[in-house]
């Protein structure tokens, strides 16, 4: 088990795509928040022009973060229309296997889409269970 990983990402709404993206986003929310209860945080926020969105995740591990892809993936694909994504970037070790998941995921919702990954050299992190 490795430790907590950070995921945000950042993409720009197409013209005209806000609402179908609010509703696009409502959906996968419901869905993610049933099945992967081991997920500590999934947020997305969509800016006042409506024109730019970021999405932010926190996995308690790559394991977790594996798992997600897999299961979200196909609910991802129905962003391709709405939206371009600029850039992921993730904060902690992801494996391998993740960066291969990221990539075909950039690859599918922006051909221009940055991976970046920031390893942690000082710090810590405390979370409290929202569930005790």
């Amino acid at each position: 088990m490795s430790d907590p990983i950070i995921y945000i990402d950042n993409s720009d709404i197409r013209d005209g795509k806000v609402q179908e993206v609010r509703a696009a986003i409502s959906e996968l929310v419901e869905f993610i928040e049933t099945r992967e209860p081991q997920l500590m945080a999934y947020g997305f926020y969509i800016d006042e022009t409506g024109s730019a969105m970021t999405v932010l995740a926190i996995h308690p591990d790559s394991d977790t973060l594996e798992s997600h892809l897999e299961i979200g993936g196909p609910a991802f694909r129905k962003f391709a229309e709405l939206l371009e994504l600029r850039t992921i970037d993730l904060y902690g070790r992801p494996s391998d296997k993740v960066l291969g998941q990221l990539q075909s995921k950039a690859e599918m919702l922006g051909p221009n889409a940055r991976i970046v990954i920031h390893e942690q050299d000082a710090g810590f992190m405390r979370f409290a269970s929202a569930r005790t």
